[in-house]
């Protein structure tokens, strides 16, 4: 499908987080373990002299040699990068749950910058940007024929600098000029609140390295709100993954300790990993004192769970899901997950440098492939009552050009592809529909997890029905006397 929807990213952290690894951060680069290909590099240096001598106008050194870098790691898979000092900076930031930008969660409509949320007191806040509003220009710069990435980057900068957004509003006739300045804003990445009596939603936007404590305190606060919990919803829709240590530490509050969560497979020895539910796979030498799940109540390990994905659910999201499914701790809900189950490792080059390059793929504790298929929800539930809307229609890992294949899944039939005039139909309806606010009394699917928690009908997603219908279709056969018998 070559117009299907991208993952939507929050300003500061990029659209690459929608597709972001569980990353790991190593100080210095390998060593190479084979010899250097002599007569390629003699092509590569003839490439660069001939640039030097033959183009137009004179290029830098620097440039040149930054390029061929750049595009060699780009050229393995989708995640694979070279970090210069502005792109290593962002990525530095974005793990410690920090950015210099605006303060708003964004996606594309007909070619404009959409808001999908403000973040609570950010620049974009205090200035009244709202939901549904759509960005037409940055500064003078029109927005349409920018990519979301190109946008986003815009609206990032340094402390204190300016930016001005022309803004078309529904119930504006004229466009709404807002003047707003760049601050250094910190995002929440958990959430929680007690829905109704028993019942409790419990939020993770982004793994960064304080989302365990922030978890444990969260959790913490539910059970001393609601002693008798009932049953909790673990909200991971549009997660686009982080730091493994933070998925490695949810997952632990809800399981035994010391089982394995999730376990790595690559070239490099030390990427042959397994790793448990203790302590020292999910804290970090930053953070000091004492186990952030020590003072977790026991009821944590009982308490009823289910578990929200959907295509915006990726990496670090769904080693939880996969975790807590295979060890059937918790039903999951939603709908398939992006797949995104390869590990991103950051070599640093230099001092302001880096290199993220993919080392191994993810597997869950029952040796499952996440890479390009994902985490497949035990119930299918769409996004609305009439439908899955636009999450049906992003892009997922199997999109991807140059996308690593999922090892352990060699019979992975063919996808099908949408219509065309059918994804023109479910956007056309998405326009009318207002922003969804994850966890408000219009969640679809938080209200049929908490259906599922009380004993009640769920209700499932219409393609759920129609695969089921099939399933029963191909387990009726015809035994030798001619009747039919079902299997």
């Amino acid at each position: 499908m070559g117009s299907k929807l991208k993952n939507f990213g929050l300003i500061g952290l990029g659209v690459v987080a929608g597709i972001a690894g569980s990353m790991q951060f190593e100080a210095s680069a390998q060593k190479s373990a084979s010899p250097l290909p002599l007569e390629e590099l003699r092509q590569l240096a003839d490439v660069f002299g001939l640039i030097k001598s033959d183009y137009v106008e004179p290029v830098e050194d620097k440039k040149l040699l930054t390029e061929a870098i750049s595009g060699m790691v780009a050229s393995l898979d989708p995640h694979s990068a070279y970090l210069d000092k502005k792109a290593f900076k962002e990525l530095r930031e974005g793990t410690q749950g920090k950015f210099v930008g605006l303060g708003i969660e964004v996606g594309m409509e007909d070619g404009y910058v959409k808001v999908i949320s403000p973040i609570e007191d950010s620049p974009a806040f205090k200035a009244g940007l709202k939901a549904g509003d759509l960005i037409t220009r940055l500064d003078n710069t029109p927005v349409k024929g920018l990519t979301l990435d190109e946008a986003v980057k815009r609206m990032r900068g340094e402390p204190n600098t300016k930016i001005t957004l022309t803004i078309a509003r529904k119930d504006e006739d004229k466009p709404v000029i807002v003047s707003i300045t760049r601050q250094e804003i910190r995002v929440q990445s958990v959430k929680s609140k007690v829905v109704e009596p028993g019942y409790a939603w419990l939020r993770v936007a982004q793994f960064q390295e304080p989302t365990v404590d922030d978890m444990a305190k969260k959790l913490t606060a539910i059970f001393q709100q609601e002693p008798n919990l009932k049953g909790l919803v673990l909200d991971l829709r549009n997660d686009p993954g982080g730091v493994l240590p933070g998925a490695i530490g949810v997952s632990a509050a809800f399981l035994p300790k010391d089982v394995p969560i999730v376990s790595t497979n690559g070239q490099l020895p030390d990427s042959k990993q397994t790793f448990y539910a203790r302590r020292e796979f999910y804290t970090s030498s930053r953070m000091s004192g004492s186990d952030p799940l020590a003072r977790l109540p026991e009821a944590a390990k009982k308490v009823p769970i289910v578990v929200l994905v959907n295509a915006g659910s990726a990496s670090a999201s769904e080693i939880v899901a996969g975790a807590l499914q295979d060890y059937k701790r918790a039903t999951i809900m939603g709908t398939q997950t992006f797949g995104k189950g390869s590990v991103q490792t950051i070599r640093q080059l230099t001092a302001d440098t880096a290199v993220k390059l993919t080392t191994a793929r993810y597997y869950t504790p029952n040796g499952r492939a996440i890479q390009a298929k994902g985490i497949v929800p035990d119930l299918l539930v769409d996004e609305t009552p009439e439908g899955d809307g636009l999450n049906g229609l992003r892009l997922r890992e199997a999109d991807l050009t140059k996308h690593l294949q999922n090892d352990r899944d060699k019979e992975e039939a063919a996808r099908k592809l949408d219509e065309l005039e059918e994804e023109q139909r479910l956007a056309a309806l998405e326009k009318k529909r207002k922003p969804l606010e994850l966890g408000s009394k219009d969640d679809f699917q938080l209200a049929q997890a908490l259906n599922h928690l009380k004993g009640l009908p769920v209700q499932l997603s219409k393609s759920a029905k129609v695969e089921s219908k099939k399933e029963n279709t191909i387990n009726e056969t015809t035994n030798g006397n001619g009747t039919s018998e079902k299997k």
